[in-house]
């Protein structure tokens, strides 16, 4: 029964880390994103499915779009998407059966032989990484990282891309720093 409670914990861990990812951003603080206006694609993202690619393009393309950016042949900035997926595995150790019995040399008590069972647990992690570069200058202007373990569900991989992709977004473009 413990065993079962264990594992019924640890899916529901994974099920929650499936839903919030880790997102990391950067930026050039010399960039002036205030003037940049329009964008073009520099590289589409290749790793994982066609739908799961046309989503984050369309995913990208629609939170440029709600910042007042446009998408243009000739943009002020070309974006690259990647996107890759790496196996990982936890293991978990249970001990049952401890019991009691004597000590050394029968002096004082001492645990007895106990079981132990290791799972292995395999999962997938996704990672994104859009990177922005200042067209005229080729200097690259801002950085998104967000990563997150993929869930088997289609309906729920479509709902970690659009939470991985609004807290990317959330903050852009980044403020200028107060002048010291």
């Amino acid at each position: 029964m413990l065993h079962r409670l264990i594992l019924v914990s640890l899916a529901a861990l994974l099920a929650s880390c499936a839903s919030t990812p880790t997102v990391k951003t950067d930026f050039d603080p010399a960039a002036t994103f205030s003037s940049y206006k329009t964008y073009s694609w520099l590289s589409k993202p290749t790793g994982g499915s066609p739908l799961a690619q046309q989503r984050i393009v369309d995913g990208i393309d629609a939170r440029l779009k709600a910042k007042g950016w446009t998408l243009s042949p000739s943009g002020d900035v070309r974006i690259a998407a990647n996107v890759t997926a790496q196996e990982k595995q936890d293991y978990t150790t249970y001990y049952s059966g401890m019991g009691y019995g004597m000590g050394w040399r029968g002096y004082g008590y001492g645990a007895g032989p106990g079981m132990a069972t290791t799972s292995v647990y395999t999962y997938e992690v996704g990672t994104l990484v859009v990177d922005m570069f200042d067209t005229s200058t080729k200097r690259a202007i801002w950085r998104g990282h967000a990563s997150g373990v993929l869930p088997d569900n289609p309906d729920k991989m479509a709902a970690l891309l659009q939470a991985s992709l609004d807290q990317l977004f959330a903050d852009f473009p980044p403020k200028p720093a107060a002048a010291k």
